[in-house]
């Protein structure tokens, strides 16, 4: 059996998160930059030209900005080491970043919605805007999409679940000046009420995407498994470890972007404890090593039916008692 050194995993893994943070904290700056000109844009002209839809993808655009500093902030303290009251590290600070980012967009959502109904209860209210927002409008949907795909770029390079929620967001915001720019025309074609329509709908946009984040990070902070695809992949790199005749027992919790495991791994039961250990740290060592896992807590069982080894891996774990 050929081990793997821990040390070399290790500082593999060290390179690999320096690496992650910083080029999502890259990424997430050139967002703030974007988002301040839109912010100003949007807002300022949106309310020079009269134009709700524009202002609404404004205030849009400024959740964005505080969202990238909770990005910030959370990157910033989920990549601190594990200490005493902390063994599992600080990669939760993510999941609590996304709900809160998620909060940020409901509260966003609700506001704009409020805003776009009290408009169109007083029609008569509603001007024409000025042909300036059409092409601010345009401007916030080329560089929101341009933001969104590099934004996701990254954070599929970096593995990063908070870094492509945010990249998301970009695309809901482009999504959203797509609506205005749609609304402003209707404006300018002699339909004014398209432009508080146009709020409306990117204020259900909003909240729809601040409840959907919301609740995905609510259910990541109650210990929600990893999912079904990427579990089986941890299995199998355990079950492929030499010495392990079966896996049985496997438990998983997401843990920020990473994930902690449990799991029941079966040696010969002939062998001595020592050397049953050594397998238990071989499997450990392959898994950090191949899968975002944060840490595998194995329990080894004996077993006296090594023949087991060579059925499929569904039959093994049927035919393993618990």
């Amino acid at each position: 059996m050929q081990p793997v050194d821990p040390l070399h995993n290790a500082e593999d893994d060290a390179a690999t998160n320096a690496l992650r943070a910083k080029a999502g904290a890259r990424s997430t700056w050139v967002s703030v930059g974007v988002n301040v000109l839109l912010t100003a844009a949007q807002v300022g002209i949106g309310v020079v030209a009269g134009s709700q839809g524009l202002v609404a993808d404004g205030i849009h655009s400024l959740s964005d900005l505080v969202s990238d500093f909770v990005v910030l902030f959370a990157g910033h303290h989920s990549k601190k080491d594990a200490d005493e009251d902390h063994p599992y590290g600080h990669q939760r600070f993510e999941t609590a970043a996304s709900l809160a980012l998620g909060s940020l967009l409901l509260m966003v959502g609700i506001g704009m919605l409020w805003a776009a109904f009290h408009k169109l209860e007083q029609p008569q209210s509603v001007e024409k805007v000025h042909i300036i927002a059409l092409w601010v409008a345009g401007a916030a949907l080329i560089a929101k999409e341009t933001l969104f795909r590099y934004m996701l770029s990254v954070a599929k390079r970096v593995k990063s679940t908070m870094l492509a929620a945010n990249a998301w967001h970009a695309r809901s915001d482009a999504a959203s000046s797509l609506v205005v720019g749609v609304g402003i025309l209707g404006n300018l074609a002699g339909y004014p009420i398209f432009d508080p329509i146009a709020a409306l709908i990117v204020g259900l946009m909003v909240t729809r995407m601040g409840w959907t984040f919301g609740w995905d990070a609510l259910h990541d902070l109650m210990d929600r498994a990893a999912d079904e695809k990427e579990v089986d992949a941890i299995c199998k790199t355990i079950r492929e470890t030499p010495g392990i005749i079966g896996v049985h027992d496997i438990r998983t919790r997401k843990m920020g972007d990473m994930i902690v495991v449990d799991a029941h791994i079966e040696v010969d039961a002939t062998i001595t404890v020592e050397a049953g250990h050594d397998i238990a740290v071989e499997a450990r060592l392959r898994v950090l090593q191949r899968h975002r896992v944060l840490n595998l807590m194995t329990h080894v069982d004996p077993s006296r039916r090594p023949d087991l080894d060579h059925l499929p891996a569904s039959r093994t774990q049927a035919l393993t008692p618990t």
